[in-house]
């Protein structure tokens, strides 16, 4: 869980909430009027949380990636021609 404070008294202790942060491992949410504002956390958190997202990203990608290439669905031809059938074997300019 994270330790939460106001903006006004975080800036009084901006260095000690760093070393919470660096050397107590803690999460820091700073807020303003009771709402979330910004959060501070190690680098080591931030280098993580990218690498998951990254991985997130590169999961949905690969998912995207895999209906393209799947078979048109019945009667999607009649719709919409034969761009159904062969969308994803386009590339752009050609």
């Amino acid at each position: 869980m994270a330790y939460e404070i106001p903006v006004t008294q975080a800036r009084a202790e901006l260095a000690d909430l760093i070393n919470r942060v660096v050397y107590g491992g803690e999460r820091v949410v700073v807020t303003r009027h009771g709402k979330p504002l910004v959060a501070l956390v190690s680098a080591a958190d931030l280098e993580r949380l990218e690498k998951d997202e990254a991985a997130a990203e590169e999961q949905v990608i690969s998912s995207v990636s895999s209906i393209g290439s799947s078979v048109s669905a019945p009667g999607e031809r009649r719709r919409f021609g034969i761009a159904a059938e062969h969308r994803g074997h386009h590339e752009p300019g050609s």
